[in-house]
């Protein structure tokens, strides 16, 4: 029952003490009305010697006598001169009836009956134990005894059923504090859910601005670099014209075309170099990004801290440790 380990004593489990209580579970176990059904007298039976075929059933058992006994020998039980024996018909009843007598026997004396309680011993006992092994022993009739430990059992039972009650509702509360937890816990994912993606989103609209703005640098460079460009083209068109019409002239034409163009030419050619073409250059902006330092980043607390606090919850009255 304790499911704890024990001294088996010195004789064995002979010595062992008799648990009259789980021996009568034990015998209310095995007890059935098939085990008085076909059985001989056991009177007839001494006295017919080896003549069974004629034995009488028993029908009626001596409870006294402790015999199984046929009608006509249980007749004499009930007239006996120290007064009429306790005959019953064989049955379930007389299980019954043997079952509650069985615990009334000594231990060491399965003739006797235990009539007190040694306290000193914490064991039934009979008049015979009571002279030889408990003589100076503190003992009380077996039902003062039965009463005193009655009225203990029943207040341990009362503080057990008061425990009872409180494991149990220590028990509902433990269950419902569980579940109140998951609840929580399943809140403050979703704010760290909920804050990360805050995070995340002012992170991609930084990461968004910056883009934009390298977007805006390079239009600007782009057009810087168009206008130069086309700049450029408008001289090499207008100076390589007037190359080849130079050339062609001094390659073709007449003395007269020459002397003729001469002036013309040279005003233009003057006009070319004084144009400042060559002055005009691309200067691009010179572009450079820091990021930001990942270390620090990771070091700092960005989305917040997660606080658990022991005792007792709030609005419980108790708390489980």
């Amino acid at each position: 029952m304790c499911r704890k380990k024990f001294q088996i004593p010195s004789d064995g489990l002979d010595g062992l003490q008799h648990n009259f209580f789980i021996q009568q579970l034990v015998d209310v176990g095995k007890a059935s009305s098939e085990e008085f059904e076909k059985v001989s007298c056991e009177v007839c039976l001494q006295e017919s010697g080896e003549d069974l075929d004629k034995i009488p059933l028993a029908t009626m058992y001596c409870i006294d006598c402790n015999q199984k006994l046929c009608e006509q020998c249980s007749r004499p039980h009930r007239r006996m001169k120290g007064g009429a024996h306790q005959v019953k018909p064989l049955g379930t009843e007389v299980e019954r009836e043997l079952i509650k007598l069985r615990g009334t026997f000594c231990d060491k004396h399965t003739d006797k009956q235990v009539e007190l309680y040694c306290y000193d011993c914490n064991e039934n006992i009979c008049l015979m134990c009571s002279a030889v092994k408990h003589r100076d022993h503190n003992s009380v009739e077996l039902r003062e005894g039965a009463e005193n430990f009655a009225l203990r059992i029943g207040e341990d039972d009362e503080k057990i059923l008061s425990t009872v009650n409180t494991v149990r509702e220590q028990s509902g509360q433990t269950k419902q504090d569980a579940a109140d937890f998951h609840i929580e816990v399943e809140s403050a994912k979703e704010i760290v859910l909920a804050t990360g993606d805050q995070i995340k989103h002012a992170v991609d609209e930084q990461v968004c601005n910056i883009l934009k703005e390298l977007e805006s640098e390079t239009l600007k460079s782009d057009k810087q670099a168009g206008s130069v460009q086309e700049t450029y083209q408008l001289a090499l068109v207008s100076m390589e014209s007037f190359h080849a019409y130079s050339r062609e002239l001094l390659d073709k034409g007449r003395p007269s075309d020459i002397t003729r163009a001469a002036c013309e030419l040279h005003d233009r050619a003057t006009e070319l170099l004084n144009s400042g073409f060559t002055a005009v250059k691309y200067h691009p902006h010179h572009v450079t990004f820091t990021p930001a330092d990942v270390t620090q980043i990771k070091s700092l607390n960005l989305i917040g801290k997660v606080a658990v606090a022991t005792g007792t919850r709030p609005g419980n009255s108790s708390s489980i440790v």
